[in-house]
């Protein structure tokens, strides 16, 4: 079995940074991709960032780059992700996730669907 769990969620102020932690235990295979998605209410989740172990590749959302910052220690088998410049629009529930058979590539690695794998989620609010 495959455990996420997701922790470092909190409130802020905008402008203000967090830092979310996933770690990772079980049968997860060495080197795909793990990513952070984002739900808020009534919207769709959607792809924040996503990091293919094997090499360190990340990719983005355009929303997010510039701002936050995709990395692992792969030792410890913990994804993070340093949000920084947050703004109300980054309110939401982040969730880890790992993927599973199907290996995507950078440019697909934002879409949910390739992952098979997901964490509790962690609620992160960015007051004005």
């Amino acid at each position: 079995q495959v455990r996420l769990v997701e922790s470092g969620g909190g409130s802020v102020q905008t402008g203000g940074s967090l830092r979310l932690s996933c770690a990772a235990s079980g049968d997860t295979p060495n080197g795909n991709w793990m990513a952070w998605f984002r739900q808020a209410p009534g919207k769709e989740r959607e792809g924040v960032a996503a990091l293919r172990t094997s090499d360190g590749t990340v990719a983005y959302d355009d929303s997010v780059k510039g701002r936050f910052t995709c990395s692992t220690d792969n030792a410890k088998n913990t994804l993070y992700l340093q949000m920084n410049s947050l703004t109300p629009e980054d309110t939401a529930k982040y969730y880890c996730a790992a993927a599973g058979r199907w290996w995507p590539n950078a440019i697909q690695a934002l879409g949910s669907s390739w992952y098979d794998y997901w964490g509790q989620g962690t609620q992160v609010t960015v007051s004005p």
